[in-house]
């Protein structure tokens, strides 16, 4: 874990264990929504067990995690074994603690996670996931739902998945694999004129001079205190929140255990927002954000 987020983790206990078994209820719909699991599947699984270790004498984790890993112990998830842990994960959630919405997106986000596992997306994974999101409508208007409702309408209109859709989807899903505590987004995705833009620009242009900054997440490499330092230094801005005049939101490459979804937190669901609304604002991967900083140096 980022030692930044440790201050964090008295204020979410709670939070932590809705988001991990709303993962989990994902995970398990995602890997299984074409009735075919295989052995790289049923490591993600295996993963998800590694990364609550620390939480298995805990409630609910002391119940959950022995029905999970008894599930994956033969490299097999059965049907039987898979509904022995949906009804499980649906009786440990306390949605009381959160409205059903933002418990319905952190499945959402680690669904498509487990559909994308195996490295490889079928029209059988996304008919159910589209099935999936048609008895989810309440997520309408909230992302990530309605741009991957457009990606799936878009890739199955002809009820086939060449390879140029093969690795749209590919690329697009593949950023929400990342829903373990410590994990976020680890490349700059899909960008241009398709339906679908992903979250990160693609070697974007960046220009210091006059421009405003904000970082959200965790850096390896700065402190938020040295970010902003860096930033004056060439010329911009850096201010602590997302908005109209904002230029740039840089991600930070450690996710957040904090988070109420996956991999994304409060200010980039923000950013989307204004996004949405034709306000023009980059979000740049820590990554190009480093790149940047070289080229002018």
């Amino acid at each position: 874990m980022h030692s930044d987020h440790s201050p964090y983790l008295k204020f979410a206990g709670k939070y932590r264990v809705e988001k991990s078994i709303n993962s989990l209820l994902g995970l398990v719909e995602g890997i299984s929504v074409d009735a075919c699991i295989n052995d790289r599947e049923v490591g993600f699984l295996k993963s998800w067990v590694s990364e609550h270790q620390e939480l298995w004498n805990n409630h609910p984790y002391n119940e959950l995690v022995p029905v999970v890993s008894h599930a994956i112990a033969d490299g097999i998830l059965s049907a039987e074994e898979k509904l022995d842990i949906l009804w499980l994960c649906e009786r440990l959630r306390r949605t009381d603690y959160f409205d059903k919405v933002t418990a319905d997106l952190q499945r959402l986000h680690a669904l498509v996670g487990g559909i994308a596992a195996d490295g490889v997306v079928s029209a059988d994974e996304l008919r159910g996931l589209s099935e999936w999101m048609e008895n989810h409508e309440d997520l309408r208007t909230c992302w990530p739902y309605d741009e991957i409702g457009s990606l799936v309408t878009k890739v199955l209109s002809d009820k086939r998945i060449d390879d140029e859709e093969q690795k749209l989807v590919q690329r697009f899903f593949s950023e929400f694999i990342g829903l373990m505590d410590n994990q976020t987004i680890v490349s700059p995705r899909l960008e241009g004129e398709s339906l679908i833009a992903g979250l990160c620009a693609v070697c974007p242009e960046i220009a210091f001079s006059g421009s405003t900054f904000c970082f959200t997440g965790a850096s390896s490499k700065y402190s938020r205190a040295e970010f902003s330092i860096l930033v004056r230094q060439l010329g911009g801005e850096a201010i602590s929140g997302v908005t109209a005049k904002l230029n740039y939101l840089i991600i930070g490459a450690d996710g957040n255990p904090c988070w109420a979804y996956a991999c994304y937190g409060r200010k980039v669901e923000k950013a989307v927002e204004l996004r949405k609304k034709g306000i023009r604002l980059l979000l740049v991967h820590e990554n190009d954000f480093h790149d940047a900083v070289a080229d002018v140096r």
